[in-house]
């Protein structure tokens, strides 16, 4: 591949576009959702799972963390790529990760590092489509072709027969932007998403749990009412498409109306200890929610790092017309430290380390090699309008993520980059190995199961790849 021109305009952008119009997940939601949508066929290949289901959560980071300034540094080459940043040891003898990190540093042994992840988008919406669904298309698309790997969990696994929990199955606190989405699956599928800030001492989450018996019994007897209204519209029903509107509309009424559901969202039954452990601010409270809520049951959680805690654009995307890309680090490194840790240590230290798969990561890397533009704004993290800066450009080449808990040997490393950290040459790792390992974890077998697209035609969940050995239960 050839080498990437940071002073492309491809390379000027203003980062991943933060999500909007959410899916509120309530009774008017779930009865106004499309017929056709609402189920597709069922997979040709059935999941396989045993035992207590398993769950995943996903910490999304958005415009794509520096490797070399994190979890695969490079202290012998030269400044023109190095940064600024210290070494330090971890929990596990020979493991050296930034000075950044401290916390992460003393409970490395309860994760794995793959340093050899790679892929072939360098546009934010490309690299997350190939991360999120398995899209090998290099092109940048304003909207998602194939499904997320969250809503095709969360699909697969409602075949399974009716939940007890009613807590939604996939949840995102905060969750990735546009670039992801059910696709084909319909809105259906979409994850129930929290967009208020958890850190706010007024966080609510709108349509949960509602307390008023008087007004429970008003929405049951609207439900009754829209039940007798469709009788004749489902005897029309030659597919039997409309009764797979029930499911949904139960999980609604769970929602509205059980109180394990208020519960697993409120923050305020939380020791004050574990709080401010996890970090008092919204990526902290955002991760402990994550934690809650697998505890609770929920099997699929995403939530991304982004917005002011990032510096001035409010994502990971660390160009120099953005960011000054090392006071950036600076900026964040204190509290993803925190809450990462924090989640990591909550997983094993409450038993959840077998069940729960914490994977972080973004859509790539950075630029080995150090840019320097001049500022477009100032900010937290880049200077006045201007002002030159150093950054690091997009990076699909070669780049870190971690992951933790799953019954997974940790306290390793995986695959390695060249001295620059520029490319990978031991134990690629690519999107649908990436894919594969997730799905694994989830009972799904990647290498057979088929969901039927817009046009009926059984397309694969992942077209090539395979779960990475070290990643899986051992």
């Amino acid at each position: 591949m050839p080498e990437m021109n940071p002073q492309s305009p491809f390379f000027r952008c203003s980062g991943p576009i933060s999500r909007r119009g959410f899916m509120q997940a309530g009774l008017a939601g779930f009865a106004s959702l499309s017929l056709p949508g609402v189920l597709r066929l069922q997979a040709e290949s059935a999941l396989k799972t045993k035992g207590e289901k398993t769950a995943v959560i996903m910490v999304w980071l958005p415009g794509g963390l520096s490797h070399i300034d994190s979890y695969d540094p490079k202290p012998e080459i030269g400044t023109e790529y190095r940064g600024p940043f210290k070494t330090i040891g971890t929990s596990v003898p020979g493991t050296r990760i930034t000075e950044l990190l401290p916390m992460q540093a003393k409970i490395a042994d309860k994760f794995t590092i793959l340093r050899s992840m790679n892929q072939k988008a360098g546009g934010h919406p490309a690299g997350s489509m190939q991360m999120l669904s398995g899209d090998s298309d290099e092109r940048d698309k304003p909207k998602a072709k194939y499904p997320e790997w969250m809503a095709v969990a969360h699909y697969l696994r409602s075949k399974e027969g009716k939940r007890d929990n009613p807590l939604p199955n996939y949840v995102g606190v905060n969750p990735p932007s546009e670039y992801g989405g059910p696709a084909y699956l319909s809105d259906a599928y979409s994850a129930f998403s929290v967009t208020d800030d958890p850190n706010r001492p007024n966080f609510e989450v709108p349509n949960i749990g509602l307390s008023d018996p008087a007004e429970s019994r008003r929405l049951s007897g609207r439900v009754a009412l829209r039940q007798s209204l469709d009788r004749l519209e489902r005897s029309f029903d030659r597919e039997g498409e409309l009764g797979s509107l029930d499911q949904f509309e139960a999980q609604a009424m769970s929602l509205l109306t059980n109180p394990k559901a208020r519960d697993a969202f409120d923050l305020s039954k939380e020791d004050a200890r574990t709080r401010d452990r996890y970090g008092r601010n919204r990526w902290g409270q955002q991760l402990l929610l994550a934690r809650r809520l697998v505890e609770a049951g929920v099997e699929i959680v995403t939530s991304s790092l982004s917005g002011p805690l990032c510096g001035r654009v409010g994502n990971w995307d660390d160009h120099a017309v953005n960011h000054h890309v090392f006071d950036a680090m600076r900026f964040r490194a204190q509290n993803y430290d925190q809450a990462v840790s924090a989640l990591i240590e909550d997983i094993y230290a409450r038993g959840l380390d077998k069940r729960v798969l914490v994977v972080v990561t973004g859509e790539f890397g950075r630029t080995p090699k150090i840019s320097f533009d001049r500022s477009t704004g100032a900010g937290d993290a880049s200077g006045p309008t201007g002002t030159l800066q150093p950054g690091r450009d997009h990076w699909p080449r070669a780049f870190s993520n971690i992951w933790a808990g799953g019954g997974i040997q940790t306290g390793g490393i995986i695959g390695a980059t060249d001295k620059r950290g520029e490319d990978v040459i031991e134990r690629a790792c690519w999107p649908g190995d990436f894919l594969s390992t997730l799905y694994h974890h989830l009972g799904i077998d990647s290498s057979k199961v088929t969901i039927d697209d817009f046009n009926g035609r059984p397309t694969a969940i992942v077209n090539e790849g395979r779960p990475i050995p070290e990643l899986i239960r051992a």
